[in-house]
């Protein structure tokens, strides 16, 4: 077996199938005292599941991770204008998430 998948594959799995939910669900509320830190564990029940992310700059999206490593992230970003596209998040730049 190749060390790499095919070229056009994303490496852990494949992309979802259609869109996220259309509406942005509520961010959940954080105590002042809450220690802001996504940690590996944290993630994996959102796995193959649509997850929105608010990020520590301010930026929220759909996201649909696929796997998950010590410091990171990877899986699929929605954006309206051109869908899914592969991409890797770095944990402490993740502010919360939740996944459905």
């Amino acid at each position: 077996m190749p060390p790499f998948p095919p070229y056009g594959t994303p490496p852990g799995g494949p992309v979802p199938m259609g869109p996220p939910p259309s509406a942005a669900p509520p961010k959940p509320v954080q105590s002042r005292s809450a220690t802001k830190m996504v940690s590996p564990g944290s993630m994996k029940n959102c796995i193959g599941r649509f997850t929105y992310i608010w990020m520590s700059n301010g930026q929220e999206f759909w996201f649909f991770p696929i796997q998950i490593w010590r410091n990171s992230v990877s899986g699929f970003r929605w954006d309206r204008r051109f869908g899914w596209s592969y991409a890797g998040i770095s944990l402490n730049r993740i502010d919360m998430f939740t996944c459905s």
